[in-house]
């Protein structure tokens, strides 16, 4: 079988960070429409204050990860990329590179493997709302 490969851009709306969205149903609608049985997807957010992982979306685990973030890299510390842009998204970026801005998933049955209680979430981290771009490629046979 030859190796296939499909490319697709998905854009998620999302609200002042730490907000985040399952992004799992579209995710799995672009491997069916890439006809991939076995492979992966690789899942990449564009932008230096979005990320991308994998949770139980259930709004106590929302939750819980949003104090999280929010504890790793507080909003209203002191950053240094404040004194250059005077933004006040210099915790947007610290949070947003702690997560990361990119994930790999296998394509197993022409669906992702994921755990019964494992959903892919997009966060935003800014302090605006955002249109988040993720670049999605699928590959595989």
């Amino acid at each position: 079988m030859a190796l296939r490969q499909h490319m697709a851009t998905l854009t998620v709306e999302l609200g002042v960070g730490p907000d985040m969205r399952d992004v799992t149903a579209e995710l799995n609608q672009l491997v069916a429409a890439a006809g991939i049985e076995d492979g992966v997807l690789a899942a990449s957010v564009v932008g230096s204050t979005g990320s991308i992982t994998t949770i139980e979306y259930e709004p106590g685990v929302v939750a819980d990860l949003k104090r999280a973030i929010n504890r790793l890299a507080p909003p209203g510390d002191d950053y240094a990329h404040e004194q250059a842009w005077h933004d006040g998204n210099g915790h947007s970026h610290v949070q947003a590179a702690l997560l990361g801005p990119a994930i790999q998933i296998a394509v197993r049955e022409g669906r992702l493997l994921l755990g019964t209680w494992q959903q892919v979430v997009v966060i935003n981290h800014d302090n605006r709302s955002r249109k988040r771009p993720v670049a999605v490629t699928v590959t595989g046979t």
